[in-house]
């Protein structure tokens, strides 16, 4: 299973649009914290959602990952 990590040279690449979740949570009247954006923490759980729904789509044969495997 593959974790974003951040090491202190290394910036990981987001697999999500900041701008976006910052709106998100601004709409439910809350703040962001730089650390939510800018940390491996959300990139990590995002990364492990989808190694599972891949690794559920490769048992079920198919190399295509749907919406029913998330």
């Amino acid at each position: 299973m593959y974790l974003a990590k951040k090491t202190t040279t290394e910036k990981i690449e987001a697999l999500f649009v900041k701008s976006k979740v910052r709106e998100y949570i601004k709409s439910k009247d809350c703040n962001t914290a730089s650390a939510v954006l800018d940390g491996a923490l959300l990139n990590g759980i995002i990364t492990k959602m989808l190694d599972k729904a891949i690794a559920r789509a490769v048992a079920n044969g198919r190399k295509t990952v749907k919406e029913r495997d998330l």
